[in-house]
């Protein structure tokens, strides 16, 4: 008797159906781990806004300039060198046309690159600019 398979009295039939338990076993174990990964991966930049006691402004509709405590540009999520910035600013307002201006300083970002990346942005005609900031808390 020579064969591969199982022949006589104890065979055991063939099952061709898929197992959907083990199936949905990963798929729960899928969602899980998406589902506590999701939030981690929603980045954006790390910034810490300065305090200020005027009514604090939301980015909008508009481009959103940001300069984090390294001195680093960021034009939406993008990360620039100041050459960069310096360079394509003025073509990327005359593209865009944006509706508003907005600039994130980081509250330890030095002040040198705070003022030159400002100037750029006023160079390139921008003549209202929202400064981002966060709300003081007033003390009672």
């Amino acid at each position: 008797m020579a064969g591969g398979g199982l022949h006589g009295h104890g065979e055991l039939p063939m099952n061709a159906d898929i197992n959907v338990t083990s199936l949905v076993d990963v798929a729960f174990v899928l969602l899980i781990i998406f589902m506590i990964t999701a939030p981690i991966m929603q980045g954006g930049i790390d910034i810490q806004l300065p305090r200020t006691d005027a009514q604090a402004i939301e980015p909008r509709e508009g481009l959103v300039i940001t300069v984090d405590k390294d001195g680093v540009i960021f034009l939406g999520e993008d990360p620039l060198t100041y050459e960069e910035f310096r360079g394509s600013f003025r073509a990327i307002v005359d593209a865009r046309q944006p509706s508003g201006v907005y600039f994130r300083g980081d509250a330890r970002a030095r002040w040198g690159d705070v003022a030159r990346v400002m100037a750029v942005i006023r160079s390139a005609g921008i003549e209202d600019l929202g400064v981002v900031t966060e709300a003081e808390e007033l003390e009672r």
